[in-house]
């Protein structure tokens, strides 16, 4: 196996447990809602507390990534990344692991960024976006393998048990690190003094074709994440599903999404990225629309409609992870990154707890409003269509 390939698998398996660490929460929902007994509001800000604080962490990220090399910062991240992940497996209490999950958030926000940094680095643009479709194909595989197996094991056992799991992956992914990503310093000889914050701010800021780029990262963020961190309790509630049942869902949509993912990337090269997310945003509309309307539905059909859900999520974030990331040049291109990646992830979290305060909670336990919420997302999709013909790729 090429080199390049040994580091585009690294990143996939840091991608995998970042991602699992970060969905495993949501699917887990109804079992922590009873055993913890907190509200939807509660809930809401479990999930997104590890966000704001993954927003906080990129926002200073940007002042530094561009300053070291990119192996060795990761090493520091993914420590930190795999102690906080410990402290979230260990929490007895629900402010316990509301603070472990805040520092969770403070290393594995800035992941994402320095993943999309190294692929920006050592990949040219031509092959761009299938490399971006082996690495988000991880997400798949959690959602067909890490998930349900989590959901499995937490349904046995209890909930500490995915994240004692997910520490153990990470010790082995800090090994993977060390062996297959070499070091990657050429950006920093590409700029003798390295910029001042409000310096890195203004630069993105004043560049409005990198404004556009996170304003599109915004609105995807909100057409996705007031749905994804209640579809598991709604289905539960409201659709009928068992706890564990719930694994159908993640294992269905990941399946088809392992295979989905690096066609999309081919597709993006092959037709454009541009066109392909277009395509696939107006797809993910559908089952946006049919989910947040459910009521007691049999399990073939919630099935069939989660799955394209899933496939079209994937399908629209591949193109645009690569348009925004060749928005910005390799001496730069970390810190916009982890400033985009930082506004990324306050819109998640504040869209999961806009979500969580419009939805409420009727006498016989049932979610309402997730139509409402419903709407919101499918607004916030359909802007995101003519913005993204206004991004331009540099680099």
């Amino acid at each position: 196996m090429s080199k390049e390939k040994l580091l585009l698998w690294t990143l996939a398996a840091i991608n995998f447990i970042h991602i699992v660490d970060f969905m495993i929460l949501m699917p887990l929902g109804p079992q922590l809602m009873r055993i913890f007994e907190i509200s939807p509001q509660e809930f809401g800000l479990l999930v997104s507390s590890y966000t704001f604080s993954a927003g906080v962490s990129s926002f200073f990220g940007a002042f530094l990534l561009d300053r070291f090399d990119r192996k060795k910062i990761l090493l520091w991240v993914y420590v930190g990344f795999t102690v906080s992940t410990l402290g979230c497996a260990l929490s007895p209490s629900y402010p316990v692991l509301l603070i472990a999950r805040i520092l969770s958030g403070l290393f594995g926000g800035l992941t994402s960024a320095l993943i999309l940094a190294i692929i920006g680095d050592v990949i040219p643009d031509s092959r761009r976006g299938r490399a971006m479709g082996l690495v988000m194909a991880a997400f798949s595989v959690a959602s067909v393998l890490g998930v349900p197996l989590g959901l499995f094991l937490a349904s046995l056992s209890d909930w500490h048990t995915p994240f004692f799991i997910l520490t153990g992956l990470s010790i082995i992914s800090l090994g993977m690190i060390i062996r297959f990503i070499p070091s990657i310093s050429d950006h920093l000889g590409q700029e003798v003094e390295r910029p001042r914050p409000l310096l890195v701010i203004r630069r993105v800021t004043g560049n409005p074709n990198q404004m556009r780029a996170i304003t599109l990262s915004v609105m995807m963020m909100f057409g996705q994440f007031m749905i994804i961190p209640f579809l598991s309790p709604y289905t539960v509630a409201n659709v009928g599903f068992t706890e564990l049942q719930l694994t159908y869902i993640y294992m269905a949509g990941g399946a088809f999404t392992i295979f989905t993912s690096p066609w999309v990337g081919k597709l993006s090269d092959k037709y454009g990225k541009v066109k392909v997310f277009t395509v696939f945003m107006l797809l993910n509309i559908i089952p946006i629309a049919i989910i947040t309307h459910l009521g007691v539905t049999p399990i073939p059909f919630v099935l069939m409609v989660s799955t394209m859900f899933f496939v079209t999520s994937n399908g629209r974030y591949i193109p645009a992870a690569a348009i925004v990331t060749g928005t910005a040049n390799p001496e730069n291109r970390g810190s916009f990154l982890s400033f985009n990646s930082a506004v990324q992830q306050m819109a998640t979290g504040l869209a999961s707890l806009i979500a969580g305060i419009i939805i409420g909670e009727s006498a016989t336990g049932e979610l309402t409003n997730f139509n409402v919420v419903g709407y919101i997302a499918i607004a916030c999709s359909l802007i995101c269509i003519p913005l993204v013909r206004r991004v331009k790729i540099v680099s």
